[in-house]
């Protein structure tokens, strides 16, 4: 049985380690406001590129002249998983699930005989892909963390894709990240970036209804070729800050549960404390009786 010096020591230490997931957990949650708040701004945004571009992308026919982000490369042999995450921990499952995910990606095409190629931001992810796909990984870059992120990473990270698409190094694009529904709930998302992916049911609503009487002025390709650049920076930068969003709600749920647990493990080791201060006192009123009875 432990001594009373070290259940009072340990005590002490779970209460320190008490104070500071309290204290991390608020800050999480006044974060998580900010995020929340930044993410939900950005989805009419970027859904509405979406369907802009599904509008133009269902008036031209894909083919050889068409832009190279909507029409790719004519191969699919070569894959490039852009899998963001957090540049912290002490988020619960948050950046595990979303490695999950690429890595079950990843393991789905290396059997279906495709080659796959990492591109990481985020420091989370890292250690994670070294393990299993060390040499797949051809990139890494850092995020701001809990800083106000910035459209201006969201475009170096297309800059990367688009150099390295135009360098021939991969044939399509897919970008891993968590989709934010509640600080319960965060979805790990797979979204194809290149070619890109224009919402079917858009496209097929637009297609099947009354052409509109519009003329386009340059022409649609020449639109795309404009906007499909731009939409590769929206949709890296919305999925950065629902990641933000994602991660500050897992790590105050989980700060939360880290809190809850600290408290059970105190009532715990008291209980056992006052038990064994008691059988110390115990003892010593026996073995006092039994001298004064021994006289």
């Amino acid at each position: 049985m432990a001594s009373l010096k070290a259940l009072k020591m340990r005590i002490t230490s779970v209460k320190s380690t008490q104070k500071i997931t309290k204290a991390m957990k608020m800050v999480a949650a006044a974060k998580l406001r900010r995020a929340q708040e930044a993410a939900e701004a950005a989805r009419p945004y970027s859904e509405r590129m979406a369907a802009v571009l599904a509008s133009l992308g269902s008036r031209v026919t894909v083919g050889p002249e068409s832009p190279r982000l909507l029409a790719g490369t004519g191969r699919d042999q070569v894959h490039l998983l852009v899998v963001i995450t957090s540049e912290r921990g002490l988020a619960g499952g948050f950046n595990t699930n979303i490695v999950r995910l690429a890595r079950r990606k990843a393991e789905a095409l290396a059997t279906e005989g495709k080659s796959v190629k990492l591109l990481l931001a985020g420091r989370k992810g890292r250690a994670a892909f070294a393990r299993t796909h060390r040499n797949a990984i051809i990139a890494n870059m850092d995020l701001t963390h809990g800083k106000k992120l910035a459209f201006a990473e969201a475009q170096a990270i297309a800059a990367e894709v688009m150099r390295l698409f135009d360098a021939g190094e991969f044939d399509v694009a897919h970008l891993f990240f968590s989709r934010f529904r509640s600080a319960l709930v965060q979805e790990p998302t797979e979204l194809q970036i290149i070619p890109a992916a224009l919402p079917a049911a858009v496209a097929e609503v637009t297609a099947g209804a009354v052409p509109a009487a519009i003329e386009y002025e340059p022409d649609e390709e020449a639109i795309l070729a404009e906007l499909l650049p731009r939409n590769l920076g929206v949709q890296i930068f919305r999925a950065m800050l629902e990641n933000q969003a994602g991660f500050f709600g897992a790590q105050m749920t989980a700060m939360d549960n880290a809190t809850r647990n600290a408290g059970d493990i105190i009532n715990r080791l008291t209980i056992t404390y006052n038990r064994t201060r008691q059988a110390a006192i115990t003892t010593e009123l026996i073995e006092i009786i039994a001298g004064a009875e021994a006289l």
